[in-house]
């Protein structure tokens, strides 16, 4: 089958790379545009040009350079709107990982996460006009373990993902699509704002706001600190791993020692 991949972050390469060693042809891939990253803001390409470039795949990085018609476009974690020069070129569909039409957007992991789910689905669905809203192809469910990062749950997701494309292309016609039912909820981009931490919220909740966007942002005795891993035992929020401003990160202990003793004042 001919196809056109299109995707941008880390967790979509094993789900592309699943679908070119199932002999598809690759026509062509699309992903976003490279950024600068790093404190010296050097121009970085994202992680699927690197993995087309690394194929020796074709690579373009503007939408509206598209002029192709495969048999299928292929498109995960974008993140770029597509117009009817896409759309009406080929079947198009999506993997999105999220209990459809539940979650709905640009975040339905981290969401996932943040907001203490316990289970989620996988969903190959068919792209139309409206944001997450065609037909569903396939379901695959999975778990979110309490202590779950979302990088943890983002290699889940792309571990599913990719059987699920493979096994769909192999026979497209044996799986019918379904309609979307029920009411659909939507999901945001998470900025810097929602990583300072509200210490009046629960520690469940302190603690996936945490494992969901990696870091949470507090002042602990006067100093900026990240805290970058926790758990919740018997009620209480237990913080694992820290890192004060301007230093490597460190292990609780190390922080606290190095308070002498001091009372901890959590968001002073």
């Amino acid at each position: 089958m001919k196809l056109v991949l299109m995707g941008t972050n880390d967790f979509v390469v094993p789900i592309f790379d699943a679908v070119l060693n199932a002999g598809h042809e690759v026509m062509a891939v699309f992903t976003r545009a490279p950024k600068p990253a790093g404190r010296r803001q050097v121009l970085t390409p994202s992680p699927v040009h690197v993995w087309a470039m690394s194929k020796n795949l074709p690579v373009y990085t503007n939408i509206s350079e598209y002029d192709f018609t495969p048999d299928m476009v292929v498109v995960v974690s974008y993140g770029v709107i597509l117009r009817d020069n896409v759309l009406n070129s080929a079947p198009c569909i999506n993997i999105h990982p999220s209990r459809l039409p539940q979650y709905r957007g640009p975040s339905p992991i981290r969401t996932a996460v943040y907001n203490g789910d316990t289970q989620s689905q996988v969903c190959l669905m068919r792209i139309t006009a409206q944001m997450d809203a065609g037909d569903v192809f396939m379901r695959a469910p999975f778990e979110i373990g309490e202590n779950d990062t979302n990088e943890v749950v983002e290699k889940r997701v792309s571990e599913i993902g990719a059987k699920m494309l493979v096994e769909y292309l192999k026979n497209p016609g044996a799986y019918p699509p379904v309609p979307q039912s029920g009411d659909a909820t939507y999901t945001r981009k998470f900025t810097g704002a929602d990583e300072i931490i509200d210490w009046s919220k629960t520690p469940r909740e302190i603690h996936n706001l945490v494992r969901a966007l990696g870091a949470g942002r507090t002042r602990i005795n006067g100093t900026d600190v990240k805290i970058l891993e926790t758990r919740v035992n018997d009620g209480a929020l237990e913080i694992l791993r820290i890192q004060p401003a301007g230093k490597k990160p460190m292990d609780w202990k190390s922080f606290v020692n190095g308070l002498r003793g001091a009372d901890i004042k959590y968001g002073e």
